[in-house]
């Protein structure tokens, strides 16, 4: 039912958000505590789940090449902004208390699970190996894999782990053949890192990675603009560029 103000102009329909802190005469301030508490709560559940995420699934430098920055804020932004909004809206002292808890374990419940199906989509996104892959590095994410083919990796490693991003190497093609259905799956989106039949370990691939490798000195001519940030990570490894190689490195960003 509308509520109305009687004044000196007449009667006047109340707007509607002033409609919101006059329903149920519950006042303002008790909304906005209410509402306050559910951020705070919803708040420290995102936190939680940062840590999770970018401290085991997307440690750097993978939130950043991976794009697990982006994906966990559209995750939790939602649900910690509208979960307390609902609240908000919601809050009514008029209501009974059995009824009044039903509503607010309903929202929480929406939004717990709006949550962990975010963060399962993070996760099934999240990166599992470094793969080298004849002249770069790619970043293999567990949603790349064919989970069909698990069973033809090798001894080690044989399994997407869940936690960590250990490196490893494609072996070379054993032949003509293997190479051109390798290429072949690679154009339908099947890249040579996340076959789990031509994965090895990184130690039997190390030569070769050296051997492809291009000096680091090179960088500076190819990316002038990002010099001061070249020679600030030369810097950090303490070592010569001399004694120093690069190589791509290939992720979603």
């Amino acid at each position: 039912m509308a509520r109305f103000l009687i004044g000196r102009g007449g009667m006047d329909a109340v707007s509607p958000v002033r409609k919101i802190f006059s329903i149920g005469a519950f006042n303002g301030k008790d909304r906005l505590h209410a509402s306050g508490i559910h951020f705070c709560v919803s708040l420290a559940v995102a936190s939680l789940a940062a840590l999770l995420l970018f401290r085991v699934w997307y440690s750097y430098p993978f939130r950043e090449v991976s794009g697990g920055r982006e994906l966990f804020l559209i995750v939790v932004s939602v649900g910690v902004v509208l979960g307390p909004l609902i609240t908000l809206m919601i809050i009514n002292r008029c209501k009974p208390r059995e009824e009044l808890v039903r509503d607010l374990a309903i929202v929480g419940l929406i939004q717990l699970s709006a949550l962990a199906y975010g963060m399962w989509t993070v996760f099934v996104a999240r990166p599992v190996h470094l793969a080298f892959e004849l002249d770069r590095f790619r970043v293999v994410h567990a949603v790349d894999v064919p989970v069909e083919m698990l069973d033809q990796a090798a001894a080690e490693p044989q399994s997407l782990r869940l936690f960590g991003q250990p490196v490893l190497a494609v072996r070379p093609f054993e032949s003509a053949q293997e190479r051109y259905e390798a290429t072949m799956a690679a154009l339908q989106g099947v890249h040579l890192g996340a076959r789990p039949d031509l994965w090895q370990p990184y130690p039997q691939a190390r030569m070769r990675v050296l051997l492809t490798a291009k000096p680091a000195a090179q960088l500076k001519e190819r990316f002038p603009e990002q010099a001061e940030l070249i020679d600030a990570t030369i810097a950090r490894t303490g070592q010569s560029v001399e004694s120093l190689v690069s190589m791509p490195m290939v992720g979603r960003q």
